[in-house]
């Protein structure tokens, strides 16, 4: 993949960091010298999932970032990551964090799913690959939709079959100098479709010893609520919540941060949030990444304007929201967060190692909003007001039915909107989503998908403003990508 990736950058380069003393990380050293069983495909599917996150450089480009009135200081890293994309400056860069290296991370991903893919189809015993096949296709399809999520432009039915999209890779590279070619968005989207309805069936949850960091079915359908959330198909988003969680029974798998989780503090909620064992964790991911140390040191973050914006007793259900825990780091009265990662420092020898995180790609939360705002775009508002509501039942502390309970009217008073009731519930579902997901890099998605400007202003004065169809949104294709014949995106 030496186009489209760093030159060099190997396959399995991220996995070989890894070592068996960690139960969640299940990868072996290379095996594509010897992939002939299916249990050596299934190892070098471990590598199929991207080994870096997206949480710096998305959370900085939100509204859920500010200024903290400090410059970066040690341990967090280049700072570009957090200032340049607070600010929606172009640059390159192979720090932490940075879109270059998430752009390599999902390729090698990729590359390793088609590996497993090339090693199957000329297998002889097909059926006892499926269940990898089946992975495989998931995972090829995961990465590409977060690329072209966040490197091109968001699907438009009226413009997406001209919109450059990015490379939809299907093979391994066999030649250092393979040309790509970026296609469209509705491509993209075609071939992310394809893989994930070709995939599903064949999954096979009994294949994993740790289920959680693999594409289960419960895992590739809270996928496919995403995806075709943001595809606009929300009749499909109703269809596979509800087969994540029939009957929409989402409460037995919500974080209960209102009681077990709400007598946690600091570590122990950390490795709580994302371990394996909680079941709103239908997808994790172990990734090199320095977020959980540095995620307060940044410039621009959460701070005591945007915390005041969100996490009060004035929100639409007048219940206490300290579930959340926000807590301030350091001497910075405006360092602010959430405990919600624990980094894992693996040991390559006695005093070298990586920084690893696990990163919630999927969860049952997330399945929850998906659910709820395909509800409400389809006029289904009860379900959209029952499934919000089962969200708050686990998020206010000693929450109370007749209280705190919204309902349509609550919605319209509280948002201004006595004539439009959708739009009213609409803006309650975002502002949850947004409350959840804040400092895990969720919400720029929900502005991409629904096209909300963005406002960044900085304590000298200056004001950064990003309108709702502002080219600045798409992240620019890495320079290395560009030298060998992708376009780049405009300016």
């Amino acid at each position: 993949m030496g186009n489209i990736i760093k030159a060099g950058a190997l396959l399995f380069a991220g996995a070989l960091f890894l070592t068996a003393c960690n139960k969640y990380l299940e990868v072996e050293p290379d095996n594509r010298t010897a992939l002939d069983t299916p249990e050596k495909v299934a190892q070098l599917l471990t590598s199929a999932y991207p080994d870096r996150d997206y949480i710096c450089f998305s959370e900085s480009m939100s509204d859920n970032a500010g200024d903290r009135k400090h410059m970066s200081i040690a341990g967090s890293g280049d700072a570009r990551v957090n200032i340049n994309a607070y600010r929606f400056v172009d640059y390159a860069s192979t720090a932490q964090g940075s879109p270059d290296v998430y752009w390599q991370s999902c390729y090698k991903a990729i590359a390793a799913a088609n590996q497993a893919l090339e090693t199957i189809d000329m297998a002889t015993n097909k059926a006892a690959y499926a269940p990898y096949k089946g992975e495989a296709l998931l995972a090829r399809a995961y990465a590409h939709f977060m690329l072209v999520t966040f490197f091109a432009k968001t699907y438009d039915s009226a413009t997406a079959a001209t919109d450059p999209g990015i490379p939809y890779v299907l093979k391994p590279e066999k030649e250092v100098n393979t040309k790509y070619e970026r296609k469209t968005v509705k491509y993209v989207y075609e071939m992310i479709e394809k893989d994930l309805i070709e995939g599903l069936p064949l999954i096979n949850d009994r294949t994993y010893k740790v289920p959680s960091f693999h594409f289960t079915k419960a895992a590739a359908k809270a996928f496919a609520t995403r995806f075709f959330l943001f595809k606009r198909d929300y009749a499909s988003v109703l269809m596979y919540a509800g087969q994540v969680f029939p009957g929409n029974n989402f409460r037995a798998y919500l974080r209960p941060l209102n009681t077990s989780f709400d007598k946690m503090e600091g570590q122990e909620r950390r490795a709580a949030f994302t371990s394996a064992d909680t079941k709103a964790n239908l997808l994790l991911a172990a990734t090199n990444s320095i977020w959980a140390r540095a995620f307060w040191r940044y410039q621009f973050g959460l701070n005591r304007k945007v915390l005041s914006s969100l996490f009060s007793r004035y929100n639409i259900t007048k219940g206490d929201m300290n579930s959340y825990k926000v807590y301030q780091y350091g001497a910075n009265n405006n360092d602010l967060g959430i405990d919600k990662f624990a980094e894992n420092f693996i040991y390559t020898s006695a005093d070298i190692g990586y920084p690893y995180i696990y990163v919630p790609l999927l969860t049952a939360e997330e399945v929850l909003f998906n659910h709820a705002e395909a509800s409400a775009r389809t006029g289904d508002f009860s379900a959209a007001l029952a499934d919000l509501n089962t969200y708050y039942s686990t998020r206010i502390r000693n929450y109370d039915l007749a209280t705190n309970s919204i309902t349509l009217d609550k919605v319209k008073a509280y948002y201004n909107m006595p004539d439009d009731p959708g739009n009213a519930l609409l803006e309650a579902i975002l502002y949850a989503r947004r409350c959840e997901f804040m400092q895990e890099g969720m919400r720029w998605m929900d502005i991409l998908r629904n096209k909300i400007p963005v406002i960044h202003a900085e304590a000298n004065g200056d004001t950064i403003k990003i309108a709702a169809n502002d080219p600045r949104k798409i992240l620019q294709i890495p320079q290395m990508a560009q030298s060998n014949g992708l376009a780049p995106n405009p300016r």
